[in-house]
């Protein structure tokens, strides 16, 4: 068995499609579909249902691409080893961000950059907390910033992050007169706009409104904080954001962030692999976040800024 055999396998159930398989890794088709075959017999076992086109995986092939993503994690483990013992940490750090952490990820990876310059770091900022566990669990990810709440966290380490406090921003014009803080029956009668209705951020204020008998139809939905931010800084409207995107806003005196009452908290956490020794690039960014934890964005429960 050799390793290019199982990267091949592993980017056939990546890709369902072999020439796209072969493509991700810069062979012909007819190479990568020969070196399944040496594998499959020398497993004594199909592992992938054939005709003209990938049919998909076999019960056994299933079962061991777990087996092939898991040892080519650890070679790529081993090999970031060896070489951080020599020369520092290399490579490229695989990160996933729920987009309510989106603003809060630049003052970590900044860190990390700076203390590991030959390491590269690829971000996806628009995963749920659930993609992010699955695929830290496939292998495709060294670690991700999540929700941990309500996810199935077996197998993972969680590192504390911060307290995620949602706080409401608009124009100055149209909180004239309001006190450093709002009480949710307030908010309904703001020009909102919101996140889709079923994100995240979107069902904790809903259920805050809902436990007082409240509801809200904003004119504007949308599936981007930073649109949001966009439509706030118009001076028409009022959206409700995670405390770390006030880092984001550039326009001081233009935009003033309340706090709310009774306030709507949620955990973000760093999330890796628990099995040890695991991937060095994902402990020395964990260990940054550990560092970091207190200080990333702006201290819930901080009085109102005018920003």
């Amino acid at each position: 068995m050799q390793l290019r055999q199982l990267e091949y396998f592993v980017a056939l159930a990546r890709e369902r499609h072999f020439a796209r398989a072969a493509a991700a890794c810069h062979v012909s088709q007819p190479a990568l579909s020969e070196a399944i075959r040496k594998l499959e017999h020398e497993l004594g076992v199909p592992l992938v249902h054939r005709d003209q086109r990938f049919e998909g995986l076999t019960a056994e092939g299933e079962r061991l691409v777990l087996w092939a993503r898991r040892i080519l994690a650890d070679h790529d483990a081993l090999r970031h080893e060896v070489t951080a013992l020599r020369t520092g940490l290399t490579g490229q750090l695989r990160l996933g961000v729920i987009p309510a952490a989106a603003a809060s990820v630049a003052p970590l990876t900044d860190v990390f950059c700076a203390a590991h310059p030959l390491v590269r770091v690829q971000l996806e900022t628009s995963l749920r907390s659930a993609d992010v566990i699955a695929r830290i669990r496939r292998f495709e990810l060294d670690a991700g910033i999540i929700y941990p709440d309500a996810q199935d966290t077996s197998a993972l380490r969680l590192t504390p992050l911060y307290t995620e406090r949602h706080v409401l921003i608009a124009a100055a014009g149209l909180l004239d007169g309001q006190p450093a803080q709002l009480g949710w029956p307030e908010v309904p009668g703001l020009p909102l706009c919101l996140l889709t209705a079923g994100m995240r951020g979107r069902r904790l204020v809903d259920a805050a409104l809902a436990a007082r008998g409240l509801t809200v139809t904003p004119q504007v939905e949308t599936d981007s904080i930073a649109t949001l931010l966009a439509h706030v800084r118009t001076g028409r409207w009022a959206s409700i954001i995670p405390h770390t995107w006030l880092t984001v806003l550039d326009r001081p005196g233009r935009i003033q962030a309340v706090r709310l009452e009774p306030a709507v908290t949620a955990t973000v956490v760093v999330a890796t692999a628990a099995n040890e020794p695991g991937s060095v690039l994902a402990r020395a960014f964990r260990a940054v976040a550990a560092e970091h934890a207190t200080t990333t964005g702006p201290v819930p429960g901080t009085d109102a800024d005018q920003l």
